[in-house]
């Protein structure tokens, strides 16, 4: 939590997820902090973006499956809007995951070929080595970019 404080992070919205569910309560006992919940990741992107477009650095927490759901407002708000957000992404069912099952496994093989079919770069995420200096970067990424940027949290992340 204190890296995406030290990245600039002061404003983030999110749907309940398990692997990095930890997190939310650091958030949201932060003063400095905003923490809003969402009913839908398309809805937490457009909240982020209005955020974001009032002057707050905001981020997007969500499992992979969000992407699918908020892939609308990403184009539209992130890409064509010129938003920069950075987008926290719980990923299961990826290659490198080696506990792969029916449910996880089409959801996460397809993920990175979204963000991509989308435009929105992204980084994955396998362990917590040089943590801060990679989420620093995403956001400066995607502030220099003015679009959506993805850190997808696999590996160690999602055990």
């Amino acid at each position: 939590m204190q890296s995406l404080k030290d990245a600039g992070i002061n404003f983030v919205t999110y749907l309940p997820e398990t692997r990095l569910s930890q997190i939310v309560p650091l958030i949201r006992d932060d003063p400095e902090m905003t923490l809003i919940a969402a009913s839908s990741e398309q809805e937490a992107v457009t909240i982020a973006a209005g955020a974001t477009l009032g002057g707050k650095q905001a981020a997007v927490y969500m499992e992979n499956t969000g992407i699918y759901v908020s892939s609308y407002s990403l184009l539209t708000v992130g890409k064509q809007l010129g938003v920069p957000l950075l987008l926290i992404v719980g990923y299961l069912g990826g290659v490198p995951d080696q506990r792969n099952s029916f449910l996880y496994a089409t959801i996460g093989k397809h993920s990175i070929p979204v963000l991509d079919g989308l435009g929105v770069d992204h980084a994955l995420l396998e362990d917590g080595d040089r943590l801060e200096v990679k989420i620093k970067d995403a956001v400066r990424a995607a502030n220099s970019l003015r679009a959506p940027y993805a850190l997808l949290f696999a590996g160690e992340f999602s055990e």
